[in-house]
C-alpha cells in the first residue's frame, strides 16, 4: 500500500510563533494517526521548515513547484490560522484560495483545517472565498463567527466548528530554565503584546497595570510571539513602566515560551496564540482584544477581556482590578479553564482524523 502524501498550506515559514505552533500541532496530530504519512509544507522559508519539522518543504511563492507537489499528493490541507481574510492584506484571499484551486485542478481533495475566516470586506474577496470553498471537500472552522460569516457569504457547503489545532500539542514535555536564569524567585505574570494602530494610549494603560502588579509583589515577564516585531513592542511597553520587568528575546524556542507561561500565575495577552498557549497549560488569562477572534476565544474559555485597544472604556486601574480578581480566585479560575481546555484538547485530535479520512 502506497504511503499517504499530504500538502500543507498556511502562513508557514514567517517566524510567527502562533502559526509555527499550528504547523507543529497539525504535523504531530497527523503522525499520531498515520505514522508513515509523507508531508510537504508550502513555506516562505523551506529550508528552515524542512529541518525544524522533518518534512519536505517547497517555496510557497514558486507556483510551478507548488503545482508539482500537489500533482503527486493525496490531498491538500489548507490551514489553520486566519488565512482567508482581507484585513492585513488584500493578497491573502487570492493566494490561499489559489492554492486550493490548483489542488482541485489536479482533482485532489481539499480539507480546510480549523481556519478562522474573516474579516472579508471587499466584494471581490467575498466572491473568491465563496466560489473556492463551495468546491472543497470538507470545511472545519475554529469559531462560531467564522461559521456565521461563511453562511452570510451564501456558502452552500456546511462547516464544522473544531478547536484551534494548537490544542493538539502535548505541552507536558516542554521545559525551560529561563526563569531560573533570569533570577526570578517569586510569583510572576507573563505578558504578550503586539503593535496595533490605535488612537487610544493602550500601551500606557498596560504599563500602568503592570506597575501595579509589581507593587503587589509580582514580577512581569514579556513573551514576544511574532519575532522582532513583538520584541520591540514588548521593549516599548516595558520602557513605559516605572518599575523593572523582564523581556524574553524573540529567538527563544516556542516550547520554552510555553513552559514559561505554564510557570506563571497568569497571562495578560493580546496575541490569540498566547491565550491558546496559556489554555493548553491551564494558566488563567486576561485578554486584551484587537480583533473579534480574541473575544471569541476568551468567551469559549470563560476568561475575561480587559479591554479593546481601540476603545476608551477601560484604563490601567480597571485592568489591574480585573487581573487582581483573577489572581485572588486562582484555583477556581484555573479549574474552570482546565475543564474547558480538556474538552478542546480531546476534540483537536478528531480534526486530524477527519482530514485523513478525506484523503483515504
Amino acid at each position: 500500500m502506497a504511503r499517504m502524501h499530504v500538502v500543507l498550506s498556511g502562513y508557514y515559514g514567517f517566524n510567527n510563533e502562533g502559526d509555527e505552533a499550528i504547523l507543529t500541532a497539525i504535523i504531530q496530530s497527523l503522525r499520531e494517526i498515520n505514522q508513515g504519512i509523507d508531508l510537504t509544507v508550502l513555506s516562505n522559508d523551506p529550508r528552515s521548515t524542512a529541518s525544524k519539522h522533518q518534512v519536505q518543504a517547497v517555496n510557497r511563492w514558486k507556483l510551478k513547484d507548488v503545482s508539482n507537489a500537489l500533482k503527486t499528493a493525496d490531498g491538500l490541507i489548507s490551514g489553520g490560522g486566519s488565512l482567508l481574510q482581507d484585513k492585513t492584506s488584500m493578497k491573502s484571499v487570492p493566494y490561499y484560495s489559489g492554492i486550493m484551486r490548483i489542488a482541485k485542478w489536479h482533482k485532489k481533495p481539499v480539507f480546510v483545517y480549523s481556519q478562522g475566516i474573516g474579516p472579508v470586506d471587499h466584494p471581490i474577496s467575498k466572491w473568491i472565498v465563496k466560489s473556492t470553498l463551495n468546491k472543497v471537500d470538507q470545511i472545519t472552522v475554529r469559531d462560531h463567527d467564522s461559521q456565521q460569516l461563511l453562511t452570510s457569504l451564501g456558502l452552500k457547503k456546511d462547516s464544522i466548528i473544531v478547536p484551534d489545532p494548537v490544542f493538539g500539542l502535548d505541552a507536558r514535555t516542554f521545559s525551560s530554565k529561563w526563569v531560573e536564569r533570569a533570577g526570578i524567585t517569586g510569583p510572576f505574570v507573563t505578558v504578550s503584546v503586539r503593535d496595533w494602530p490605535s488612537d487610544q494610549p493602550f500601551k500606557e494603560r498596560i504599563a500602568g497595570c503592570l506597575d501595579g502588579l509589581v507593587s503587589e509583589g509580582y514580577s512581569v515577564v514579556f513573551v514576544p510571539f511574532h519575532g522582532e516585531e513583538d520584541y520591540q513592542t514588548s521593549k516599548e511597553v516595558a520602557g513605559l513602566m516605572d518599575k523593572d520587568s523582564y523581556v524574553m528575546t524573540a529567538d527563544i524556542p516556542m516550547e520554552e515560551k510555553i513552559a514559561v507561561i505554564r510557570e506563571s500565575a497568569l497571562l495578560i495577552g493580546m496575541r490569540l496564540h498566547s491565550l491558546i498557549f496559556a489554555s493548553i497549560v491551564y494558566t488563567p488569562f486576561v485578554a486584551l482584544s484587537y480583533d473579534p477572534k480574541v473575544d471569541s476565544f476568551a468567551k469559549l474559555m470563560d476568561q475575561p477581556v480587559g479591554g479593546h485597544v481601540n476603545h476608551g472604556n477601560w484604563d490601567e486601574s480597571s485592568l489591574l482590578e480585573m487581573v487582581k480578581r483573577q489572581l485572588a480566585e486562582l484555583d477556581d479560575v484555573q479549574q474552570l479553564l482546565k475543564d474547558r481546555a480538556v474538552i478542546q484538547q480531546a476534540k483537536a485530535v478528531e480534526t486530524a482524523e477527519m482530514a485523513i479520512k478525506t484523503f483515504e
